[in-house]
């Protein structure tokens, strides 16, 4: 079992916090660099949600098409 396997066990209803806990780390790294790598934190953090299983970003979510007319 892979070290990502058991974090979902862990962390397994809890993705809300866990998601939480990945933004105060990328707010924290951003502070620490003084924003010059936010680009690659926010991606890392969007990155580290889903793999984690909680809230997919909006522009990911798989919506239907509109309609064509």
């Amino acid at each position: 079992m892979s070290v990502m396997d058991k974090l979902k066990q862990m962390l397994k209803g809890h993705e809300e916090q866990a998601g939480k806990g990945v933004d105060k780390a990328g707010d924290f790294v951003d502070e620490k660099t003084q924003g010059k790598y936010s680009s690659q934190v926010d991606a890392a953090q969007e990155k580290l949600k889903e793999q984690l299983g909680g809230e997919q970003p909006p522009d990911r979510r798989q919506e239907p098409p509109p309609p064509q007319g």
